[in-house]
């Protein structure tokens, strides 16, 4: 279908009568009638017939439900980890005033005010009792009485912006935007086009320094009019199911990160995935055959480019038949897979859900009761990769199950991880059709009306779409976790949904070898980060087409620093690894990885942080500044932690680039220790060889030395990089980089020009040998470790001190300026 230009409402109105010829019959709530409290919320009876519930269900969390018919459907999602329970709630008013508010049992937090007439509507005020969301009186919740389609609207300021929505080709903030959430396969996507590959109805918004959030959990297709149809309103809905959506009030300070805290302790936190998946990661549509897997992992080798990984797209399957291989170009897997291992490699495969119709085929034929069925009640089928297909319902549990039982085979091969592809679901348009094949068409997927189980709540693939790549993650997720309980799994998905962080890695899908794409990669991994999804990538120099010599070199120094680093690329284009090129170009992408290398400690730490505490690892400026009004829309420079700030070029010709340093702190140059004011935006050199890269003053950062892979990196110390100029400090998370046994941490405080350092008692890890002070201005005057003066060397190119420390026990190191 095309774009939408329309309201909202006239959006859903037309695409509904394109679907069922029936005309549409849009109607407010209307007025309250009856108010009931009860265990899950406060209960307004409309009207119309319609019922809303409205509850807290944590401190800074209020939860409204709209059920059109009156009556609630099963308290279920895909999206939520755990069901909340509702608090005790206390209710002023009744169905016979004009008001009515609901608060905490305690008195205080947040407070909600419901307007009973002419039309019910809500007004949320946080814990500071500021209002953050009010419904439009011009546009009252509304449901179509013919389809179930649902909407509301909210009142907005002109200067409100918004982040998020998950994976979106558009620019940082989504504010004056229209955005529709539907999973799609859209190869070679243009920036702005939308929708995508992924469906996060979740986002964060940014008013004078403060936020507050919103979580629509419907699974049907769904839309957001941020302010594009109207500026002083913004409107979001479904073409079916409740109105259910979730506001994040922020706390008391109303921060972004309490925000992000709170949606994902309800939708869940990704996982500490193995060390070896955030190294780096080689891929190609396809390596085959296996003598040419071999020589891609031999010249890594012998040329001392770092990597860890090395992916087998489908071209390595027997037929592009699932879980099998090709016996001509790998007729022994399990010794290439040894072997593999031998050099420090891991491997993984693709696996997408279209299982080949062969009758010959025993996977096809084991699957019998788990296909997705058509509204006949056939098995459904349609055209991928094998050839015609039948899909696993992943909606039903029985059929995760089994699926996930099929990855036992590859597991004892030697496959380390898995890539779960064509899950939006995508098929091939029919070579019969006599239509034009559209970017979004709907032939392009299964029919709307296929049926799936729905984990027990049988429903349309119009209702299930947008949940159908995430369960197909959580088959192969919660399949490898059975297999190999002693592992921790690595699932890579294209298609997913909110809460698909608890199962996956995702990456932004088949993008182009333009600077435009390389550009957009920023706002696209920032956005799904603060949408709860922290592992995140996407594919180096662009899967379709070939770059040039530059923009590789400039993509391979923009992934350094993501949280997954893999070059992809289409089986068109020409060779793509990193010494495709030649020099200098060779030793520039050389030196990119060898950077995450040194930095693969920081990175690990930040992802156990994020298990705690649900702040992911790549953070746009905003995040950690939401009251510099600056930062607020820079997309081209990213934060790592709270620490790095890390600014790529990305457009072509340019050796020097404009950096904005955030307001309130100052930034040390990783390369030269020039310093740099927070609040200014300063043109810096950015030579083809260097990655525009600051640490903040007060950072402690744990890094190491270059290694060939994560195994080898085990065995080197780790030196601890400490930048002067403002109290602060760090910490250092280690385990054993798989598995789920011991860890511990090493943490560091500053204090002027003292560094404290706290180490375990008894180490099991990676002893910490040394202290790399950046950004001092002269030699200093004098070193103490311990209490003790010791000679320390002064680099006077890139302003560094390094200081060797004792091997175990806490220490105090001074650095007398």
């Amino acid at each position: 279908m095309a774009r939408r230009t329309y309201l909202p409402r006239m959006a859903v109105l037309a695409l509904l009568a394109w679907i069922s010829n029936a005309p549409a019959a849009w109607q407010t709530v209307g007025s309250v009638v009856a108010v009931q409290q009860g265990a899950d919320g406060t209960e307004f009876s409309t009207r119309s017939g319609a019922r809303v519930r409205v509850a807290l269900v944590a401190p800074d969390v209020v939860r409204v439900r709209m059920s059109p018919s009156g009556t609630f459907e099963r308290d279920f999602s895909y999206a939520v980890a755990t069901p909340p329970q509702a608090l005790p709630l206390r209710v002023d008013g009744n169905a016979a005033g004009e008001k009515i508010v609901l608060r905490g049992a305690d008195g205080g937090g947040v407070r909600v005010e419901i307007t009973t007439r002419p039309d019910f509507s809500i007004q949320v005020y946080a814990g500071d009792g500021q209002p953050i969301l009010s419904d439009d009186p011009q546009r009252p919740m509304a449901f179509d009485a013919t389809d179930g389609a649902v909407e509301i609207s909210e009142r907005r300021d002109a200067h409100e912006l918004y982040y998020g929505f998950g994976e979106k080709a558009l620019p940082v903030s989504r504010h004056g935007q229209y955005m529709t959430m539907w999973n799609s396969d859209t190869p070679g996507y243009t920036p702005g086009l939308d929708p995508i590959y992924q469906s996060i109805p979740f986002f964060i918004a940014l008013r004078d320094g403060k936020s507050y959030g919103v979580f629509l959990d419907n699974t049907y297709r769904s839309y957001f009019d941020m302010g594009k149809t109207e500026p002083s309103r913004y409107t979001f809905g479904a073409n079916g199911g409740e109105l259910d959506y979730y506001v994040f009030t922020g706390g008391r300070e109303r921060a972004p990160a309490n925000v992000l805290r709170a949606y994902t302790a309800l939708t869940g936190r990704a996982p500490l995935p193995p060390l070896w998946a955030l190294a780096y990661q080689q891929s190609r549509y396809s390596y085959t055959p296996d003598t040419k897997v071999r020589e891609i992992a031999q010249t890594f080798r012998d040329k001392r480019i770092p990597a860890d990984v090395i992916y087998l797209d489908i071209g390595y399957m027997d037929g592009y038949r699932i879980f099998t291989w090709s016996p001509h170009d790998f007729p022994d897997p399990k010794k290439l897979l040894d072997d593999l291992h031998a050099q420090g490699f891991h491997v993984v495969t693709i696996v997408d859900p279209g299982v080949k119709r062969d009758e010959n085929f025993s996977i096809y034929r084991a699957g019998k009761d788990f296909y997705v069925h058509t509204a006949a009640g056939d098995e459904l089928h349609a055209a991928v990769w094998p050839g015609m297909c039948a899909f696993p319902d992943f909606t039903h549990p029985q059929a995760r199950a089994w699926f996930g039982s099929l990855y036992a085979g590859f597991l004892d091969t030697g496959v380390d991880g898995f890539w779960n592809d064509m899950n939006e679901p995508g098929v091939f348009v029919p070579p019969e059709s006599t239509q034009p094949v559209l970017v979004h068409d709907p032939m392009k997927t299964f029919p709307l009306d296929a049926r799936h189980d729905g984990d027990g709540e049988p429903g349309t693939h119009a209702r299930y779409h947008n949940v159908y790549g995430m369960q197909m993650a959580r088959a192969t997720f919660e399949g490898v976790s059975k297999l190999r309980p002693q592992q921790r799994p690595f699932v890579l998905t294209r298609a997913g949904y909110a809460g698909v962080q608890r199962y996956s890695a995702v990456w932004t899908g088949d993008n182009d070898a333009t600077w435009d794409h390389l550009a957009l990669s920023m706002p696209m991994l920032t956005g799904l980060s603060v949408s709860g999804v922290p592992f995140v990538g996407a594919d180096i120099g662009g899967f379709n087409a070939t770059p040039s010599a530059e923009l590789y070199t400039r993509w391979m120094q923009a992934a350094a620093l993501t949280p997954m680093m893999r070059t992809h690329s289409a089986i068109d284009t020409e060779p793509r690894e990193p010494w495709t090129y030649g020099e200098p170009y060779e030793s520039i992408a050389r030196a990119a990885i060898e950077l995450r290398y040194r930095l693969l400690p920081y990175l690990y730490t930040l992802f156990a942080d994020e298990v705690q505490s649900g702040f992911p690892p790549l953070r746009p400026l905003w995040f950690e500044y939401p009251r510099d009004v600056a930062a607020s829309q820079v997309g081209d420079q990213y934060l790592l932690g709270k620490d790095l700030l890390v600014a790529p070029v990305v457009h072509a010709g340019q050796t020097k680039r404009r950096v904005y340093f955030p307001r309130g702190d100052e930034w040390i140059d990783w390369w030269s220790g020039a310093h740099f004011s927070g609040g200014k935006a300063v043109e810096v050199a950015a030579p083809l060889d260097r990655l525009p890269l600051f640490v903040r003053a007060g950072a402690a950062l744990p890094t190491s030395p270059v290694a060939q892979n994560v195994a080898e990196a085990a065995k080197l110390p780790l030196i601890l990089t400490i930048a002067l100029g403002a109290d602060g400090g760090g910490h250092v998370y280690q385990d054993a980089g798989d598995g789920h046994g011991a860890a511990e941490t090493i943490a560091v405080e500053l204090r002027g020009d003292r560094v404290h350092i706290e180490r375990p008692a008894t180490a099991h890890f990676r002893r910490v040998e040394a202290l790399e002070f950046v950004g001092l201005a002269r030699v200093p005057r004098t070193v103490r470790v311990a209490g003790k003066a010791i000679d320390a060397a002064f680099d006077v190119t890139t302003h560094r001190v390094r200081v060797p420390l004792p091997p175990a026990g806490n220490v105090d190191v001074v650095v007398e300026r």
